[in-house]
């Protein structure tokens, strides 16, 4: 076949690319689905996302949108290159993706899109495969940002900076670039990524007396976090050893890191005046720990709202809101009170389902509902199906985007979501895992090692009935009436790793622990008692050497 010159490509797109849509990604870090109204939390009432919501009512939403490791850059990284981690080698917060590979700016340029990354990146390389970027470094700051920009000087040496509050200085960036652009004639390609509501939460000042009044309603496992029947001796350890120490917490559970003790010291004014927690009971410091962490992490979900009402706003005065495809998601979901546990990592469906919503009303019919299994290796590939182009090779991912126009699952789509989280008791002491989730069921295996296959947790298994119990509170692994649903999902799991490429190779000490473990023997379960034991030494110790070094 006779190769036509991309310049040529590039001559002949202006013709045809006002019938062609514009494609606007939007991604807030860490917001998560109990945190837009859409999606019918408790905290729907509380604090309505009336602009999000549009987005469902007048497009789409995915109930079991998927990630595949819920960490913030291996996200990203899946999401711009369609593959798995294992395959894009962004395995924790360290990795990156060079300009060679970023897969997704790349086809929307070569098919005459004009692009650009606007916000939040945290894949460390340069996002040169853009025409226009306007980046964070690394986490970025709430207030004051500066920004990575193309200029004369390599990588990162260029440097913007700003005066303000970032969602509202991410957005301004992207509307003047939107006003701005060089090739109007073009359809665009947008990325337009929040900080928002990353912890620690800093929202903008005009926040400030938002819900401050307000007891916000809290999960029923936020007080009873580790009933009987929850977890496996992965998370609990041997006669419950573990619990302290595996997930940080919002009560004083975890001493090594929890909300009563950071949010009181960074947000006193959450807090009654002279607060001691000595003076409280568990239950109240945990009240008043959740009530503070809610109260900041929705005031930055309340200023991503309105700045998007300021985005659309513009997109509808230019005539462009209905012939843009605009896609809304987290990079992962959020723990807010949930078994109490911060942050995400998990593979319960906090953490592992994302917001996904999109609205484009000239394919996707208005106020539509999917359950169907999609996973963000699959983003990619949707956004460059609504741009006409097709998922180039490399990509693992598959396009949903005939979901999004019918509702309804083509023959043959996945009916089973992949997890894998390798930072083992790194920053949230949340053990390395791996699992399977399809619509009525969750698999997890916690093989509990680092990438060296030490600093051993115990290893266990835990399975989850998630039509009859969602929220995930009793471990029917082990149970024999679900004896033959775990061992299906134990040979689909198996299965499910080779289709997706995950043979171990990447870290073969880690895997040898994982393949050990496997078979769930008597002998793995007594060699799991003795690591809890030995695991909680080594914390202990650990603790008493920070209490220390605290004291001098």
């Amino acid at each position: 076949m006779t190769r036509i010159p991309r310049l040529l490509i590039l001559l002949l797109v202006p013709a045809f690319a006002d019938e062609r849509p514009n494609v606007l990604f939007i991604m807030s870090d860490d917001h998560t689905r109990q945190a837009i109204s859409a999606y019918g939390s408790r905290l729907a009432e509380i604090a309505p996302t009336p602009t999000i919501d549009r987005l469902a009512k007048e497009g789409i939403m995915f109930e079991n949108a998927c990630c595949t490791n819920a960490i913030c850059t291996p996200s990203r990284a899946c999401i711009i290159t369609g593959q798995y981690n294992h395959t894009n080698g962004v395995f924790d917060l360290g990795g990156r993706i060079e300009p060679s590979r970023q897969t997704l700016a790349i086809e929307m340029g070569k098919a005459g899109y004009e692009t650009a990354m606007i916000g939040k990146w945290h894949l460390k390389a340069e996002p040169a495969a853009f025409d226009y970027y306007c980046v964070l470094p690394g986490q970025g700051s709430y207030f004051n940002p500066e920004f990575r920009v193309r200029g004369e000087k390599p990588w990162p040496g260029n440097v913007e900076s700003a005066e303000g509050h970032s969602t509202d200085i991410i957005t301004d960036r992207t509307l003047a670039w939107l006003k701005s652009r060089k090739h109007k004639d073009r359809p665009f390609f947008l990325m337009h990524h929040y900080k928002a509501p990353h912890d620690y939460f800093e929202n903008a000042p005009r926040y400030k007396s938002y819900l401050s009044d307000t007891d916000i309603p809290a999960p029923d496992t936020l007080w009873d976090s580790h009933p009987e029947g929850f977890g496996s001796i992965a998370t609990r350890g041997a006669d419950d050893e573990l619990i302290p120490h595996i997930g940080t917490s919002i009560g004083l559970r975890n001493p090594r890191r929890n909300y009563v003790l950071d949010l009181s010291r960074l947000y006193p004014d959450e807090f009654p005046e002279n607060y001691d927690p000595a003076d409280h009971s568990e239950r109240e410091n945990k009240r008043l720990a959740y009530n503070a962490y809610l109260r900041k992490y929705l005031r930055c979900v309340r200023g991503i709202d309105d700045n998007l009402a300021r985005l659309f706003a513009y997109l509808e005065e230019s005539g462009q809101m209905d012939n843009t495809v605009i896609l809304y998601t987290g990079d992962q979901g959020f723990m807010l009170g949930e078994h109490d546990y911060q942050d995400k990592r998990w593979m319960f469906d906090e953490t592992q389902r994302m917001p996904f919503l999109v609205r484009y009303p000239k394919s996707i019919r208005a106020g539509t509902v999917s359950d169907a299994i999609v996973e963000n290796v699959d983003f990619g590939p949707t956004m460059l199906a609504f741009a006409g182009i097709g998922t180039p090779g490399s990509m693992q991912g598959k396009s949903f985007k005939e979901i999004c126009e019918t509702g309804e699952e083509p023959a043959g789509w996945k009916q089973e979501a992949y997890y894998r989280y390798w930072m083992h008791m790194a920053h949230h002491d949340n053990p390395g895992q791996v699992g399977i989730r399809t619509k009525t069921h969750k698999l997890i295996f916690y093989y509990g090692a680092d990438y060296k296959g030490g600093y051993r947790t115990p290893p266990g298994w835990e399975l989850y009935d998630l039509a009859k119990d969602p929220e995930e509170t009793v471990n029917r692994y082990g149970d024999p009436a679900y004896a033959a649903v775990a061992s299906e999902l134990k040979t689909r799991l198996a299965a499910l790793r080779k289709r997706v490429g995950d043979d171990g190779s990447h870290y073969p000490e880690t895997e040898a622990v994982l393949r050990e473990f496997w078979g769930d023997s008597e002998a793995n379960r007594a060699e799991a008692v003795e690591i809890s034991h030995e695991f909680l030494k080594l914390r202990e110790a650990e603790l008493k050497k920070a209490a220390e070094k605290r004291k001098r």
